[in-house]
């Protein structure tokens, strides 16, 4: 991959990531200002994982069959901007939840069909292990930067204008799409069945059974981790900061990626991801002192960045050619579609009926399931 397509790469993953840097932190926040209750907010928040339950795979499917991902990206990331231009006209509860649906349903495209662009481009000239994380990394900085300005913005002038800066961000994003570009794919006729043969294989269905219950752990942490934060006493910019060093953690993982791809098996590192994720989130639960909640998020590097960049290189010992952007958007389904779906309503409705600590016992729960199903794959591998 040339420097340029790098840049262009690298510049894709900064604004999609500050994107989720704007809706992860502030979404639920902005919700409250309108006067919203958790469970509504719930549902609302939970949009950004239902419409991946469908939006993914039909995206990649399409991208498959076209052998066009980078077109396909580049319109839903225009579509995508007008569609957020609405949030401005919207009152009422029923109004948000289906702009949250729409909205997203279109998103839902970008992340899985950018990383299987990315992998290909990568695995193109056999430096997926020593690029990626560099690539990668620049979304880590994107949340990063969102976090820390929007907190600030948000601290001094309110809330009120999470939606103005939503908007720039987004056509900002579909502006950068028009520098991507990727090489050239080897275009066959899909086979009828290819997919299915893929997922009859055992390894394949525990491995996206990890998948499912690792995105549900941290589905608390998205929707609630903020409100949670609130509730201890910590301000607007505080809780940027804490969603900041979590990201920063990130930034430190990726860049030395290649370091722990090279020695360790994937496999390997996915059940050291989920030993960390039970830690992480016992520690949240149970002893939110600042100083304990810095090392919880430090520890994020673990459970998000460590198993994303396993899990990505995982996916392309199954899913090769035409079945590329179906595998990536496959995981994405079944994670952060099923998997975010049900952990977020299980945790409003669990923040609503009992202890907001009893949220983050649900996630390091949900961690060990995941252990036990990535132990499953590696037991039947030796």
């Amino acid at each position: 991959m040339n420097p340029s397509a790098r840049w262009a790469f690298g510049s894709f993953f900064f604004l999609y990531f500050a994107y989720v840097g704007l809706i992860s932190p502030y979404a639920s926040l902005y919700f409250v200002n309108k006067g919203f209750n958790p469970i509504e907010i719930a549902a609302l928040m939970s949009m950004l994982q239902i419409t991946r339950i469908i939006g993914p795979f039909s995206w990649g499917w399409l991208s498959d069959f076209l052998s066009n991902r980078i077109g396909i990206i580049r319109f839903c990331a225009c579509f995508a901007s007008l569609i957020f231009l609405i949030i401005f006209y919207l009152q009422s509860y029923l109004g948000f939840f289906v702009w949250m649906f729409i909205l997203h349903t279109v998103l839902s495209s970008l992340m899985p069909l950018g990383e299987a662009a990315t992998a290909h481009a990568l695995f193109k000239d056999n430096s997926f292990d020593q690029r990626y994380g560099r690539l990668r990394l620049w979304g880590s900085i994107g949340f990063i930067s969102m976090v820390l300005v929007a907190g600030e913005l948000f601290q001094r002038k309110g809330i009120e204008l999470f939606p103005w800066v939503g908007a720039v961000v987004l056509f900002i994003l579909a502006i950068n799409t028009w520098n991507l570009h990727e090489p050239k794919m080897d275009r066959r006729k899909m086979v009828k069945g290819e997919l299915l043969a893929v997922l009859l294989n055992p390894d394949v269905r525990w491995f996206l059974t990890s998948g499912f219950f690792m995105i549900f752990a941290h589905a608390a942490l998205y929707v609630f981790f903020s409100l949670y934060l609130a509730d201890l006493g910590y301000n607007k910019f505080q809780i940027g900061l804490f969603w900041a060093l979590g990201v920063f953690a990130e930034v430190i993982f990726f860049y030395f990626q290649s370091k722990v791809l090279s020695r360790l098996d994937p496999e390997v590192v996915l059940q050291c991801s989920f030993g960390v994720g039970i830690i992480r989130f016992t520690l949240i639960a149970f002893f939110p002192l600042t100083w304990v909640l810095i090392i919880a998020q430090i520890l994020h590097a673990g459970t998000f960045a460590a198993h994303h960049s396993a899990a990505t290189k995982m996916l392309q010992r199954w899913f090769k050619g035409p079945l590329q952007a179906r595998g990536q958007a496959l995981m994405a389904t079944i994670s952060y579609g099923f998997g975010g779906t049900l952990g977020g309503l299980c945790a409003g409705w669990i923040w609503d009926q009992w202890h907001p600590r009893d949220v983050f016992i649900m996630s390091a729960l949900a961690c060990g399931l995941a252990g036990m199903a990535i132990h499953k794959l590696s037991y039947k591998s030796r």
